[in-house]
């Protein structure tokens, strides 16, 4: 069974930085790509950051040049970067990880900005 588990969420000020990681275990299938989506109270789930297994990267216009994902390869861990982080990026952040023929999500990581 997969297990996807984030981590590095928290409390932080308009302006200021975080970290998440997740770590995918489990699966005996190869990583195709992994993401970052969020979710706002209110709002549709949407995707901040993808990386796929060959390095390529994208980001929507809202988080673009604030927020950089990497990911680990032998480590099964994809990392999102956050800075000049603003209120409006108050969200349960969720991480999911492709196999190809299937998907996993985790059970998400609260990140508030607020003074």
């Amino acid at each position: 069974q997969v297990h996807v588990v984030e981590s590095g969420g928290g409390l932080v000020q308009p302006g200021g930085s975080l970290r998440l990681s997740c770590v995918a275990s489990g699966s005996r299938s190869s990583i195709y790509a992994m993401a970052w989506y969020r979710q706002a109270p209110g709002r549709l789930r949407e995707m901040v950051a993808h990386i796929t297994a060959t390095g390529s990267t994208y980001y929507p216009g809202s988080v673009k040049d604030r927020f950089t994902i990497s990911m680990d390869d032998a480590k099964n861990t994809v990392y999102l970067q956050m800075n000049s982080l603003k209120p409006e990026d108050t969200a349960v952040y969720y991480c999911n990880v492709n196999f190809g023929r299937s998907e996993s999500w985790g059970q998400g990581t609260q990140v508030t900005v607020s003074s």
